[in-house]
């Protein structure tokens, strides 16, 4: 193909999708009969365009559009005398990319007590906090909020730290701690606030062992208790609303709102220019206002709007729907016909997360919902201080059988000291769960339903199996009834799908967002979920990853999931364990599912370079409702484009996935104007 060739089939009307593609792109605006001036030109450059095809080497922008994409020859007649060109030195350019998962309002670094992710022991843990009571003058009787601790590594105990809530008691009694789990579904508080729990009346009555057996019950799975039965520290989903309604989102709004210019210029500096925020309420609205209004959001924003079915319900117990509807439906007027910003989008949680506590007594088990019974592992600890599976639980064991008949028997402290003797477990442990839904299924169907029938896009949520299967059961079911299939519905995360229901999510055509970044295999964090699901023995690579086992199929299922039909995005979860996007730390992950170093996470599972690429860009746009804009560089859309300082794709065929990892963006070009430009490296301009 020549040159010219390569121009003119890049520019015409077959944009080089081909007939599947072009039937979601639409119609694509062709070059002008007569080249005009440009404002920007980039030439010499590596241009993945995502429309299909070889690469470009040339674009030319006009009012923010493309009007040339093609070979280099054939950009010469769009440069006039006042054209801005840039030289790209050969290097790789690719569409602006698309995050279909993030927070953003929480992903801005701010003067807060943060962890940072960091593994630590309860000792180390407590020092930490105590540092930050004194750097931040926490008043007596206020609340010092801790951010981004790390609930699935580190964290062992000792004896003058036993739990969580003694290593933060030992920061402080006369001040309220609260630890935010770097996922936003953990928490953990010290004795004091714990005490400040609220019932459903609103009134203070704590949570105690007491008050576990009562006013909070129904947070029994979601409140972890030490080996008496007394809460260890560990709350975690709605529980922590009894405590502080702000636990999950918008931690820092105040401090945010006053610098909201960095949340898109941190998106862009790592190549981001649309995204979904996905889990979006009206307090946030502030924060977009101010963007908006001073011409700051340098990203494509869709919200998925959040309402907790739990929190609209009436006196009698039901849900009341209607006010629910109406708040959505006002919201997406408010914004309908905005170029930047969509609100047509409803999230909903199916269930939690699939992480449980080997080191509390009795382990504390996972609350994302499961298609079997959870297992009753028996851990203790190695000489390296890891968790390390010595037994299981018979849970139907004569034992068991009568702890189940009468539990009340085996609540008094000498009474589960002895049972522990004689069993070499805590009673506890014969507890028999398969985790739970966020909602009961009739809820979960019925929310689906409602905002189907409304027009609104669906985005759930779902992390274990039986989680992911009520979510395609709700989506089937809503889009049988009113026969619509074209919402951009989907699910987020998927860590664990059974092979049946990826077929099914293929076959619906699907929007999945995946986040590539957690696919791989971690010691410390796959011994808070393995050995919950399928048998395990120690605590080794081969003992957590045997091949062909439940978990280690179907987990994360990238090129089951691409293969049955479904569409993949890219999200990063962001600031779920980091609050860098990372999209090119993600884009390897997906290629390697490993740590350098590390053995994977079934590498079968892993996709392409060029497929990943697809979902970070054209598919993200789609499943914006953005394809006609954004999402490939094809003539008539939006020059929204990255210039990177490696080649991706010849990377992946080296197999050089930790120097994709390593990819810094030189520039982020959003409707034709620069956004971003990388700081000069020293010793070089």
């Amino acid at each position: 193909m020549t040159g010219r060739q390569l121009g003119t089939w890049v520019r015409g009307a077959a944009i080089g999708l081909g007939a599947g593609w072009l039937a979601f792109a639409g119609p694509v605006a062709a070059a002008a009969a007569a080249p005009v001036a440009a404002d920007l030109v980039v030439t010499g450059a590596r241009i993945y365009t995502a429309a299909g095809g070889p690469l470009a080497a040339a674009l030319a922008v006009k009012d923010g559009r493309l009007v040339y994409v093609g070979a280099a020859e054939g950009v010469s007649p769009f440069i006039g005398a006042h054209t801005r060109v840039e030289r790209a030195g050969g290097r790789l350019v690719i569409p602006g990319l698309a995050d279909t998962h993030i927070h953003p309002l929480d992903i801005v670094d701010l003067d807060v007590c943060d962890l940072d992710s960091k593994p630590m022991s309860l000792r180390e843990l407590s020092g930490f906090v105590r540092t930050c009571l004194a750097r931040y003058r926490t008043a007596p009787g206020k609340r010092l909020i801790v951010h981004q601790w790390n609930y699935t590594s580190g964290n062992q105990p000792d004896p003058q730290y036993p739990t969580l809530r003694a290593a933060l008691d030992q920061v402080s009694t006369r001040h309220q701690i609260e630890l935010l789990g770097n996922d936003a579904h953990h928490a953990a508080f010290n004795s004091l606030a714990l005490a400040s729990a609220k019932n459903a009346d609103g009134l203070v009555v704590g949570i105690s062992k007491q008050t576990l057996g009562g006013a909070f019950s129904a947070y029994s799975k979601l409140i972890g208790v030490d080996a008496v039965g007394e809460p260890n520290g560990a709350v975690n989903e709605d529980a922590r609303y009894t405590i502080n309604p702000n636990s999950m989102l918008y931690t820092e709004l105040e401090a945010t709102l006053r610098v909201a210019e960095r949340i898109p210029a941190r998106l862009n500096s790592v190549g981001i220019t649309a995204m979904m925020d996905a889990m979006a309420t009206a307090d946030g609205l502030p924060v977009y206002d101010r963007l908006l209004a001073r011409h700051q959001l340098t990203v494509r924003t869709s919200i998925a709007q959040f309402y907790d079915p739990a929190r609209f319900r009436r006196a009698d117990g039901q849900v009341d729907w209607d006010a629910m509807l109406s708040q959505a439906k006002a919201l997406r007027s408010r914004y309908a016909g905005n170029p930047l910003f969509d609100a047509g989008t409803v999230k909903l949680f199916a269930d939690g997360v699939l992480e449980g506590n080997p080191f509390a007594v009795p382990p504390t088990l996972p609350n994302g919902a499961v298609l079997e019974p959870l297992l009753q592992p028996i851990f203790a600890t190695d000489a390296a201080g890891h968790a390390t599976v010595v037994g299981y639980v018979d849970t139907a064991s004569a034992s068991c059988l009568a702890v189940r008949a009468a539990p009340q028997r085996y609540a008094a402290d000498d009474t589960i000291a002895a049972f522990t003797k004689a069993n070499g477990f805590h009673p506890g442990q014969c507890q028999i769960s398969s985790g739970q839904l966020q909602h009961e299924r009739g809820v979960i169907l019925e929310f689906v339903r409602r905002f189907h029938l409304a027009g609104f896009n669906v985005h759930i949520h779902a992390l274990g199996d039986r989680a992911v299967r009520a979510a395609v059961d709700a989506i089937e079911a809503a889009r049988a009834e009113d026969g619509v299939s074209t919402t951009r519905d989907g699910l987020a995360h998927v860590q664990l799908a059974h092979p049946d229901d990826v077929r099914r999510i293929g076959r619906d055509r699907l929007f999945v967002a995946f986040t590539y970044g957690w696919a791989n295999a971690s010691q410390d964090y796959d011994l808070t979920v393995i050995p919950f699901i399928q048998k395990v023995s120690g605590n080794s690579y081969a003992a957590l990853h045997p091949a062909g086992s439940y978990y280690e199929a179907n987990a994360y299922p990238f090129r089951s999931a691409l293969d049955a039909g479904a569409v993949l995005t890219a999200g990063s979860d962001a600031p779920v364990e980091t609050r860098d996007p990372r999209p090119f730390a993600n884009m390897a992950m997906a290629l390697a599912r490993r740590n350098p170093g590390e053995l994977p996470l079934n590498a079968a599972e892993a996709i392409t370079i060029e497929e990943v690429l697809q979902a970070y860009t054209i598919n993200g746009a789609r499943f914006l409702g953005r394809e006609r804009d954004a999402g490939s560089l094809e003539v008539g859309k939006s020059a929204d484009f990255v210039l990177l300082d490696r080649d991706l794709l010849a990377l992946a065929k080296a197999g050089r996935y930790q120097d994709i990892a390593a990819t810094r963006v030189l520039g982020t070009w959003f409707e034709g104007r620069r956004v971003y430009r990388a700081p000069a490296a020293k010793g070089r301009p």
